[in-house]
């Protein structure tokens, strides 16, 4: 019996992911460099740790700038492109057919908290959620499953009790790694990359009711 969904957040809830990849490739395209989808694509849902693309140019490419400038060049790009996006179709409806339903609702990302924060009250979605998982709570971001046993004991409820949202490879493997039903809705990026195992792909929440696609899982897995 389901009795909880988590959500991941960036490229999940909204899409914060496209705009990120436009404002980094863009940047890096005035230096000479082609910042490719599959590169960019290791830090998307994750840390930064395996590629950081603010100072790539610097370590890899040896090209002088200005990292404090760079950055902010950066994050001002991607505030303006932000500005124009909004939830993503069927997200909304869900938290409520969710919430009505009794069911308990998580979010587990890689994003830390205060970055969490802004998005959550700005979408006015805060009381939706019984516990924020993020990278300030954790050793461990995405793909480990760290995120996911953490909401899973926040909530009170078993893997096979749980549903992840999830829009991302890294995400799909963190949630799937967990034990948990893992379905992935692909963004605009997310869509251009390969993806692992073990997850349900749907191609937008929009066009599935909650009760029906807990129904056709439960169909699913037996």
């Amino acid at each position: 019996m389901i009795k909880a969904i988590i959500f991941d957040f960036d490229g999940t809830i909204i899409d914060t992911e496209t705009a990120w990849y436009i404002a980094f490739r863009d940047a890096y395209k005035e230096h000479g460099v082609d910042l490719t989808l599959e590169k960019y694509s290791e830090c998307l849902g994750t840390s930064l740790n395996s590629f950081n693309p603010y100072t790539y140019l610097s370590t890899h490419h040896n090209i002088p700038i200005d990292l404090d400038e760079f950055r902010t060049r950066i994050q001002n790009a991607h505030t303006e492109m932000m500005e124009k996006e909004a939830i993503r179709p069927g997200i909304l409806d869900y938290l409520q057919a969710a919430k009505e339903a009794g069911l308990k609702i998580g979010l587990a990302t890689s994003s830390e908290k205060a970055w969490i924060d802004k998005f959550v009250d700005l979408l006015g979605i805060r009381d939706y959620f019984e516990c924020f998982c993020t990278a300030d709570s954790v050793k461990n971001v995405k793909p480990d499953p760290e995120l996911y046993h953490q909401a899973l004991e926040c909530l009170g409820v078993k893997a096979s009790e749980a549903i992840a949202i999830e829009d991302s490879p890294n995400g799909s493997r963190a949630a799937v790694a967990a034990g948990i039903h893992t379905i992935v809705v692909k963004n605009t990026i997310t869509n251009q990359l390969p993806f692992g195992t073990g997850h349900y792909t749907y191609d937008s929440l929009e066009n599935y009711k909650l009760n029906d696609l807990i129904e056709n899982l439960t169909q699913k897995i037996g």
